[in-house]
């Protein structure tokens, strides 16, 4: 029905690559180079020069995949993808705050990778659009230190209870794009400082909005506007949140208990006994999206949700090495 290199799929594989690294099962490298060679290692239907940021999420695994085994042609069109976004000059790309993790860790693995500081430059150009400008002012509330999803979203609109509408996933994908990013740009550059203040602030949020068992609603300041556990963003904000632990950018006195009530939550109730993850909404961009959102519920495609949980247990399972 669909692109298997779609930005659904792409999230997976951050999962699995994750897992990789922490258990280096031949299988699960095999699996990621049969994807990224059935796709001729191009972005979403081959558009190498796509400026959408979903189309451009798969390049995040094949530049990891070209670090294992630097092939050329791993790297080639994601990096002829970011580049002709560079000499275009344009930088309003990203209006949703989804296209932050889709895209924003692709410029700092390709400015790593390359030893470039041109993608950091750039990426901080795109970044600072979508924090500062998109929608008047930005798509960051610093009253809250949350984002709004997009321009749609800013005041005058509101949740039911007449809150502003912060969407769980959407938060969850920029505090994990902020953890990749924040692991791999060097600490001398310029904005690094300012990405790790927007990562602590946001995980600082996030902490009073957990449910009492342990799930975040889909809507973090009206919790009973499609309230109820939902697995995606959970798994997002548990990833984020033990990085910061593991990384000491986020006090375990604080967070811990968070994280500990996270993790419970998504590997014993959205994890089933035959492997089913529960819990996971469907794709959408609020609340009211891929509703209701039960343990039996399948999402509309693919599985983004199993690529978040990946992510958290990850960072789970360092957390517990230590």
């Amino acid at each position: 029905e669909r692109p298997a290199n779609i930005w659904t799929r792409g999230v997976y594989y951050e999962g699995l690559m994750a897992l990789y690294k922490i258990d280096r099962q031949k299988r699960y490298y095999d699996y990621a180079v049969e994807w990224g060679e059935k796709h001729d290692w191009k972005p979403v239907r081959g558009e190498v020069y796509t400026r959408h940021a979903d189309n451009q999420n798969c390049g995040m695994t094949y530049i990891d995949l070209y670090r294992i085994d630097p092939k050329p042609e791993r790297l080639a069109a994601i990096k002829a993808n970011i580049d002709s976004v560079i000499s275009s000059g344009r930088y309003n790309d990203w209006t949703w705050i989804d296209a932050i993790q889709m895209a924003m860790p692709i410029f700092v693995k390709l400015g790593v990778t390359l030893n470039d500081t041109k993608y950091f430059d750039y990426m901080y150009k795109m970044y600072s659009h979508i924090k500062y400008q998109e929608g008047g002012h930005g798509l960051f509330n610093p009253k809250d230190n949350l984002w709004w999803r997009d321009k749609d979203f800013i005041p005058p609109y509101a949740e039911p209870n007449g809150e502003d509408c912060y969407w769980a996933r959407g938060n969850g994908w920029v505090l994990a794009a902020l953890a990749l990013v924040l692991q791999e740009l060097p600490k001398t550059d310029a904005h690094y400082m300012e990405y790790l203040d927007d990562f602590q602030k946001l995980a600082k949020a996030l902490l009073p909005l957990q449910r009492t068992d342990g799930f975040w609603n889909v809507s973090l300041h009206d919790a009973n506007h499609f309230g109820g556990k939902e697995t995606s963003g959970t798994a997002l904000f548990v990833y984020g949140m033990t990085w910061g632990i593991n990384n000491g950018h986020l006090p375990k006195a604080d967070f811990l208990p968070a994280v500990e009530k996270g993790w419970n939550a998504i590997s014993k109730e959205s994890l089933q006994p035959n492997g089913f993850l529960g819990y996971v909404q469907s794709t959408g961009k609020e609340p009211k999206d891929g509703q209701p959102v039960t343990v039996d519920k399948v999402p509309d495609f693919e599985d983004y949700g199993l690529g978040c949980f990946l992510l958290a247990g990850t960072e789970i399972y360092k957390l517990a090495k230590k």
